[in-house]
């Protein structure tokens, strides 16, 4: 079950891409999410729900219409030609285009979670006192905002590492350039290579162990439960403590 200079390659992708995507929609989805906690426009349920959307759409649906948006004869693909970029599909640039969207609730969910969280009390002294929009944000939310990063961070990252059918249409199989663990683990299945197989499928239960281990750690030690396998209403949730009555469940008479 040692892994082959193959895995190994595969393995480098695949870090390679979930930390790009995981650094890139960060910067992305922090005023996203900032925005959604905080704006009470009408159409704020629209946005929501357009963001979840990766969440129950089936990857290989993804795949297909990004696939066609970014050929040649599609709106991505055409302003990526105009720039001189050329096209997106079958490279790693294309990978990280299209896992950030797949990948995009993992991380506003949680941020958006968090800044709800944040006591707008707090917010509105802090602007009496003289801080503005942007001070207010970095000096008081950013760090209040702490576990939801935390979460983010983790779940987008996994989420990214764990894609498959996405990254299958839109990069292929190109070692070195956009095959990932999954797609080389896929081919030693399809192959049957059970031996290669098992050994990076191992790496694969060992690293999604890790991260459930390091949610929960974080759940344990901020207060805030990360809500794994929430779906749509994926994120961050404040944990209440029991309420106790006299000798009765729930302080029911």
């Amino acid at each position: 079950m040692t892994l082959s200079a193959a895995d190994w390659q595969a393995i480098g992708v695949t870090l390679r891409l979930a930390l790009t995507v995981t650094l890139l929609l960060l910067l992305l989805a922090t005023p996203l999410a900032w925005w959604l906690a905080n704006t009470r426009v009408r159409w704020r349920s629209a946005i929501h729900a357009l963001v979840a959307l990766p969440l129950v759409l089936p990857p290989s649906v993804i795949g297909f219409y990004f696939l066609i948006a970014m050929g040649p004869h599609g709106p991505i693909g055409g302003l990526t030609s105009a720039l001189g970029l050329g096209l997106l599909p079958f490279t790693f640039w294309g990978l990280v285009f299209a896992s950030m969207v797949y990948s995009l609730p993992f991380v506003v969910q949680p941020l958006h979670a968090a800044f709800s969280a944040i006591d707008k009390n707090t917010l509105e002294a802090a602007a009496t006192l003289g801080l503005s929009p942007w001070q207010r944000f970095f000096v008081i939310a950013l760090p209040m905002a702490k576990a939801g990063y935390l979460g983010a961070m983790v779940l987008g990252f996994a989420h990214t590492v764990g894609e498959f059918g996405v990254v299958l249409m839109i990069g292929g199989s190109i070692p070195g350039a956009t095959k990932v663990v999954s797609v080389q683990l896929y081919e030693h299945v399809e192959t049957l290579a059970y031996a290669q197989a098992h050994g990076l499928a191992l790496v694969l239960v060992v690293f999604s162990f890790a991260v459930l281990l390091l949610v929960y750690t974080i759940q344990r030690n901020t207060g805030f439960g990360l809500g794994v396998g929430g779906g749509v209403g994926y994120g961050l949730r404040r944990e209440r403590p029991e309420k106790r009555g006299d000798g009765v469940e729930g302080g029911e008479a």
